[in-house]
């Protein structure tokens, strides 16, 4: 599936994020920058290689609960993966100024990217949690930000 046009039929047939139990995983590396394994996309999980789809549909991965988190982050935007995306632009341009200090800071600081990435290991995480901890990041400056990253080890 490495046709760069397949995500529109993706986003033409998504679903709400409170619908969705289990995304499912397709490989199209169009749509990854270098570096990074695998995105949400409106409840489809896009993967750069076979090897990272497959980790993906490995229930215990660290990927998939990443992206598991992204999907509950989805579900605590107003149940919008619009609301979700145009909140996930809207940190990444607020972070612009940070990317000249800091190597993809617009990334590794983003909210919902820290959430993730602070709790991808914990496997239990969803079950206890809503995955709402990214508006306690949203509200915090840049700097608080970097602070915090760097003591989560969250900034790679």
């Amino acid at each position: 599936m490495d046709n760069p046009f397949s995500i529109l039929s993706i986003f033409w047939h998504s679903r709400r994020p409170s619908h969705i139990e289990d995304m499912p995983v397709v490989r199209n590396s169009f749509w990854l920058r270098k570096g990074y394994a695998a995105l949400t996309f409106f409840g489809t999980v896009i993967a750069s290689t076979k090897e990272d789809a497959k980790e993906f549909e490995d229930k215990k991965s660290t990927l998939r609960n990443h992206e598991m988190i992204h999907l509950r982050q989805a579900q605590s935007t107003h149940d919008s993966w619009l609301l979700f995306y145009l909140l996930y632009c809207w940190y990444s341009i607020k972070l612009l100024p940070q990317s000249r200090k800091m190597k993809n800071a617009i990334y590794w600081l983003n909210p919902f990217e820290m959430e993730a990435y602070d709790h991808q290991d914990d496997l239990n995480y969803l079950d206890n949690n809503g995955a709402t901890e990214w508006r306690q990041y949203a509200r915090m400056n840049p700097s608080e930000r970097i602070e915090v990253a760097k003591q989560k080890r969250i900034y790679q």
